[in-house]
């Protein structure tokens, strides 16, 4: 009998329409003559769903019995002995009641598709189990019924059944995916914005990777090894020096912006393991190579461009990163021996990136004396005295009367290529040299320094000019090139400090590390007020005689040099250097200095706020007190006995506010200095709900209360946190719609418990919503009957001292929810 197939639909969440498709597509397949029935679904009371069901053939669920408690489970045997053609099973990744034959409905599927029944089956990305744990960091919610990843990849079909995370959003919104009492938290939790986009990309790329490895496997049992490029894969060089993580990064963003490409580090090792590659280097970077979500390969061969081509084919590579050149290991690696060009001959159809980095450029200012370097002269040296002997033994074989015109010209070409290598000194010699060899091998007499024709005596000496003009002609020509390459290393070093300058914050050190680079020095040390502040050394390079010279930066700080000493050149440049320094450690103070001044200006700009809020304030409720008691206790009034109630009345209410604003005002100083007293315990969130109803004598026909009957205590201070709720329960009463009653609910997300304010009122702009805790604003409003404008304020101190979050949400269908969170006790 063959085996039945299994068809999965894939979803990043619940809610999106997983069980309805499978549903539909049943529906569609029993109108075009299948025979299909439905093994189990899972409605979860949505109408929708319930609805699709109509007309569907359903297999009786078994009941199984487990502590009390009755469970409906998929009937294995029922649909066995059914055997219809496609059987649909809801949640793959179900976990099935105690005393089953399976313990997961994934096995059970098994067993229906060994009996040739086709299966389509529902999972949500969440349940993959290599997945779990990402998914888990991403929500804060764990999972705890998994699929194995083998599983799925097994099936004959995975299709993502997509929907964007705002279109399900405003179906959690409108009732289509959860309950009422069940919608705000999971907006504000599990269904976040960020929380979709990430679980929908989650579940996109794992089908795509499944996509990629089916594409391969067709590939190599074709036997195609020509990159298809439905996918970017990007390969990149290392060589196990620090300019890796560069490439990395560079190779990682070429991926990302190709749609999520698949990124491959590889490093070449030669057979005789004599490269000295780094491996702690190799090693970090092959941990930045997996947090960037590529793999690390580690490849063995002789011709390195060779072999970084061979592996880039083998995955199917699109695109190779590789570095440019720079001292040591990467210049005989790739490019420096003539690599970097065999990777762009071999590489054919694959794009090559020659990729610059910080390394490449971080050299020592060229020195300006010597125009040709020590090895270049000693080469000259070396190819005048090799070449000479050799030239002068195949003229003297080949010897004639009239060759000697061919043989003074031969000579000549033999000076100039001396010249050309190693400058004025080598090309003098050798011409000189080859002078002696002309007289005494090829003019008369032979075999003697004596020129008997004043003539040759004369060619001679032209012979010896044009050779020292040549070797002038180069040595001007190295020297000033030299020169040009000073000056471009100088401009672009200067740029460079005033760039680290003008982007502001601490440059000191980068600055003290450069000026070490640049002049290739010892140690390179910055005191400050007899501390120091900054220091750069190379411990190759320090030595027992080293010289040791100090600069003056302003009247606090010095620099101070060790290494060899610096030609005036040298302290032409060190001169920007100083004066960059001095810029930077004077931003450095100034930007101190004002971080010293923000507390400050912010308790001046409080103080100013107060004076200009209290003094309008609490005159109101002073005068309104004032004047009821200066009416009672007149003999000119004849007041009834009704009147001195409500006069008396009027004190109290004016009094009362005039010592809640007071407690305000006292509570937010102490907020400001840190000296707010909290006492943190476990508190059960209905006793502090009922208090604060309480408080505010709110029965009710005020507010909906939905609390959680099983939610867990939460660590605050009781009464700190009814003060905050009292508060947030009075703006929410205020800004209510007429006839409209706030809401207050509680709920659980991983280890923190959650307490929500809900109202229906006009809400805040989403661009203003901080504004809402500061001290003394009312966001406009100019009702002068209800606080100085501490209440959020207040709120947002309290809860934060508990150790908790104050936020805002915007409430579905219009209106604001104040969020408090805190951790739950456990």
């Amino acid at each position: 009998m063959a085996r039945g197939r299994l068809r999965v639909l894939l979803g990043a969440a619940p809610g999106v329409g997983k069980t309805y498709a499978m549903l539909e597509e049943g529906g569609r397949l029993r109108h075009a003559g299948k025979d299909v029935v439905v093994a189990v679904v899972e409605t979860h009371g949505r109408a929708g769903t319930t609805a699709v069901l109509a007309g569907a053939e359903l297999v009786a669920r078994r009941v199984v019995e487990h502590r009390g408690v009755r469970l409906d489970e998929m009937d294995v045997d029922a649909v066995l002995a059914r055997a219809p053609r496609i059987a649909l099973v809801d949640e793959l990744a179900h976990t099935n009641a105690p005393g089953s034959r399976h313990a997961k409905r994934w096995q059970d599927v098994q067993e229906l598709l060994d009996a040739g029944i086709d299966v389509i089956s529902t999972v949500n990305i969440q349940h993959i189990e290599s997945l779990n744990d990402v998914v888990e960091r991403i929500t804060g919610v764990p999972q705890r019924e998994t699929i194995p990843d083998a599983v799925l990849r097994q099936a004959d079909q995975v299709e993502v059944v997509d929907l964007a995370p705002q279109a399900l959003r405003d179906r959690l919104a409108d009732g289509d995916v959860y309950p009422a009492e069940r919608i705000d938290a999971a907006l504000s939790n599990y269904f976040r914005l960020g929380n979709l986009t990430a679980l929908r990309e989650l579940a996109l790329l794992w089908l795509a990777d499944e996509v990629d490895s089916a594409l391969q496997r067709y590939r190599t049992e074709q036997g195609i090894d020509q990159p298809w490029e439905a996918r970017e894969r990007i390969v990149v060089a290392l060589t196990g020096g620090p300019e890796g993580e560069t490439l990395l990064r560079r190779g990682a963003r070429i991926a990302a912006r190709s749609g999520g490409g698949q990124l491959y580090a590889v490093h070449v090792t030669r057979p005789d393991g004599l490269a000295g590659d780094d491996a702690g280097t190799l090693a970090a970077q092959r941990a930045l190579v997996e947090t960037l979500g590529g793999g690390y390969h580690q490849v063995v061969g002789e011709n390195v461009p060779a072999a970084l081509v061979e592996f880039a084919r083998s995955v199917g590579a699109t695109q190779l990163v590789i570095g440019v050149s720079r001292r040591g290991r990467l210049e005989s690696l790739l490019t420096g021996s003539g690599n970097g060009a065999g990777v762009v001959r071999r590489a054919g159809d694959i794009d090559v990136h020659i990729v610059n980095h910080g390394l490449a450029g971080r050299r020592r200012l060229p020195a300006t004396v010597g125009a040709l370097s020590v090895k270049r002269r000693l080469l000259g040296f070396g190819v005048a005295a090799l070449a000479l002997p050799l030239v002068t033994a195949l003229l003297v074989a080949v010897r004639s009367e009239d060759s000697l015109t061919s043989d003074v010209l031969v000579y000549q070409l033999l000076v100039v290529v001396v010249a050309l290598v190693g400058g004025l000194w080598p090309a003098l010699l050798a011409a000189v040299g080859a002078g002696l060899l002309l007289d005494y091998f090829f003019l008369q007499p032979l075999y003697t320094v004596t020129i008997a024709d004043p003539l040759h005596l004369v060619a001679l000496a032209i012979f010896l000019l044009v050779a020292a003009l040549v070797s002038l002609v180069v040595d001007q020509a190295a020297r000033r090139a030299r020169i040009a390459a000073r000056a471009s290393a100088e401009a672009e070093m200067l740029v460079t400090l005033a760039g680290s300058v003008l982007r502001g914050g601490d440059a000191v050190v980068a600055l003290v590390d450069r000026l070490r680079e640049a002049f290739g020095l010892a140690s390179v040390v910055l005191r400050e007020d007899g501390e120091t502040r900054a220091a750069a050394v190379e411990p190759s390079l320090v030595a027992d005689d080293d010289e040791e010279s100090t600069f003056p930066l302003g009247d606090r700080a010095t620099l101070y040099l060790r290494g060899h000493s610096l030609d005036p050149t040298d302290r032409k440049v060190l001169g920007a250097f100083v004066t960059h320094l001095e810029s930077a450690i004077l931003q450095r103070r100034l930007a101190a200095e004002a971080a010293e001044m923000r507390p400050l200006a912010e308790a001046d700009r409080l103080r100013s706020a107060l004076l200009a809020s209290v003094g309008h304030d609490l005159r109101r409720p002073l005068a309104a007190a004032t004047a009821s008691v200066s009416s009672v206790r007149s003999t000119d009034l004849a007041l009834s006995d009704d009147d001195r109630r409500d006069l008396l009345a009027t004190a109290e209410e004016s009094l009362a506010a005039l010592s809640a604003l007071v407690t305000d005002l006292l509570d937010a100083s102490r907020l400001q200095a840190g000296a707010l007293g909290v006492r943190i315990e476990p508190v059960a969130l209905d006793g502090v709900v009922a208090s604060a109803l309480d408080e505010l004598e709110l029965g009710p026909g005020d507010v909906v209360v939905q609390l959680d009957s099983d939610i867990r205590p939460a660590h605050a201070d009781p009464v700190l946190l009814q003060r905050a709720l009292v508060n947030l329960l009075a703006n929410a009463l205020r800004y209510s719609p007429e006839g409209a009653r706030p809401r207050v609910t509680t709920s659980a997300f991983g280890a923190h418990v959650q307490l929500r304010v809900v109202d229906t009122g006009p809400g805040i702009p989403e661009e203003r919503r901080e504004e809402v805790f500061l001290p003394f604003q009312r966001l406009g409003d100019t009702d002068n009957t209800t606080g100085v404008g501490l209440g959020l304020a207040l709120s947002k101190g309290f809860v934060e001292a508990m150790g908790g979050t104050l936020g805002v949400e915007d409430t579905p269908g219009g209106g604001l929810t104040m969020v408090i969170e805190l951790e739950a006790h456990a």
